[in-house]
């Protein structure tokens, strides 16, 4: 004969209590590692913009070498006004704060904001700037690609392109990644004197041509990439900062 502690209800009451404490376990270790969480994403951005500055940042730590080489700031793209920050959640804030503005492009970005981020990598002189970090992304085969590109002080070379975060297959589209293809942009123009975008992804490129040559086997990632740089780069986003560069001269 069954116990009477054997019935549904008592069942179903020790399921909820076991629950209801994995669920406070659950939410308590996420509310006490959320601090860490953000610090490690925080960390882990500084080392992708500093990549893509090509600065070691190994010995000191990407921290470190952050706060000393790199200034913050955000360009409204619509009103052409430049914020500056002192840290990365203040500026990432205000990003998110900040007005969202419909574009039309074929880099697939929904999201588009009218505040845009820019890093200013410092040379060893006061004031002196090496290069300006754009934030970028746009869609390939499998998701978003997540990048940024560091461009020379006149906003017109590109120095650096690291992509670190996106979905394509391993070995075809995920070469994006790879070290020795990235660094083929370096050198090439990103917009020309009039501020038309003049960097191509294309396949059979012709070096003289300010073309990279498309991944083998991995065309829609490479159109990904190409439109990525169309879009980032001309009048719709970064545009009007590049020509200000351009004109003006470093912020």
């Amino acid at each position: 004969m069954a116990s009477k502690n054997d019935t549904i209800g008592k069942t179903f009451t020790v399921i909820i209590l076991l629950c209801l404490v994995c669920s406070i376990v659950v939410s308590g270790a996420a509310v006490g590692l959320k601090e860490r969480q953000q610090a490690n994403a925080a960390l882990a951005k500084q080392g992708n913009i500093l990549s893509a500055a090509g600065i070691d940042f190994s010995g000191p730590g990407a921290e470190t070498v952050f706060a000393n080489r790199v200034k913050i700031y955000s360009y409204n793209h619509e009103s052409g006004e430049i914020t500056s920050y002192d840290s990365l959640p203040a500026m990432e804030t205000a990003l998110t704060e900040s007005s969202e503005t419909s574009v039309q492009n074929g880099a697939g970005v929904r999201d588009m904001r009218a505040e845009l981020p820019v890093f200013a990598i410092q040379g060893e002189s006061e004031g002196d700037v090496e290069s300006y970090v754009i934030d970028v992304r746009g869609a390939g085969l499998w998701g978003m690609m997540y990048g940024f590109v560091a461009l020379s002080a006149d906003g017109q070379t590109i120095q650096g392109l690291n992509f670190y975060d996106h979905s394509e297959t391993p070995g075809l589209g995920g070469e994006i990644q790879n070290p020795r293809w990235a660094g083929r942009f370096e050198g090439k123009k990103a917009v020309d004197e009039d501020g038309n975008v003049a960097i191509r992804v294309v396949k059979g490129a012709n070096a003289d041509d300010n073309e990279v040559d498309a991944l083998s086997g991995a065309t829609i990632t490479s159109n990904g990439v190409d439109n990525t740089f169309q879009f980032w780069l001309s009048e719709k986003a970064y545009g009007s900062f590049l020509t200000k560069l351009r004109e003006e001269g470093a912020i």
